[in-house]
């Protein structure tokens, strides 16, 4: 016959058994956390690497006097121009509520190929544009408000502030060179979901660029930019190439009437 002293005995091993099931489970699961925390933060998609090459293609339809139809197709190369890690088309319906302010509500659709983290992004913007003409002068100042919905990263909001002046060249033509000139401010309010070195105040472009009027409806704008970044180890700047192509298509039926 088993004494009391044995039942005590089985009883005590058997809970020492629970314990150090329970105090594993505890151990495998502080283990998953600690990796997850340690899993390092990705780095914006569109940040480029090395020297850049960007091509922008721009169509704008009329619809009335004072509203058109924009739609515009981007490619992104990098790694000395030899790689395409980004391209999106973007469309919108632009107002002029006055002579010197434009508001253009746009959705952007973008992919990211070869980027194993982040392989598309989703983004509704908002376009406020003020400029007004002074002579060959045209200062302008574009705010761009921005919702990030990207893959499998919280949805984020960005500010995009673009101070600039246009000037048009005094030359004897009859369509001139129109030189521009302009600074971005990227400033993310909220939540950043992409690695960044701690600051609000996330990335800055400064371009300059000419723009030639091929036709009345067709113009080319070479352009030079310098693209800084805020990153964890510090801001990094890199150089930018960009062509960009933009076709005016009237309404027909409004040049009849």
């Amino acid at each position: 016959m088993r004494n009391v002293g044995d039942g005590s005995k089985v009883t005590w091993t058997w809970r020492r058994q629970v314990v150090f099931i329970i105090a594993v489970l505890c151990s495998c699961n502080l283990a998953v956390r600690a990796r997850a925390q340690q899993q390092p933060v990705p780095e914006d998609p569109e940040d480029v690497k090395r020297i850049g090459l960007w091509l922008d293609q721009g169509a704008s339809a009329g619809l009335s006097s004072n509203s058109s139809l924009e739609a515009e197709f981007h490619e992104r190369f990098n790694e000395g121009a030899s790689n395409l890690f980004e391209y999106f088309v973007q469309g919108g319906v632009a107002f002029r509520l006055r002579p010197w302010f434009t508001l253009i509500p746009i959705y952007r659709y973008q992919r990211f190929p070869g980027n194993a983290v982040i392989t598309y992004e989703n983004r509704l913007q908002l376009n406020l544009t003020l400029g007004t003409s002074r002579g060959p002068w045209k200062p302008i100042l574009r705010t761009l408000i921005e919702g990030r919905f990207a893959d499998d990263r919280p949805a984020s909001a960005r500010l995009r502030f673009r101070p600039g002046v246009e000037y048009t060249l005094p030359l004897r033509m009859a369509r001139r060179p129109v030189v521009v000139v302009n600074n971005e401010f990227f400033i993310v309010p909220w939540n950043n979901p992409f690695a960044n070195g701690g600051s609000s105040y996330t990335q800055n472009r400064f371009q300059m660029g000419v723009r030639l009027p091929i036709v009345d409806s067709f113009s080319v704008r070479p352009y030079y930019m310098l693209q800084s970044v805020d990153l964890p180890l510090g801001w990094d700047t890199r150089e930018i190439f960009g062509i960009s192509l933009a076709l005016k298509i009237q309404n027909q039926l409004r040049r009849r009437r």
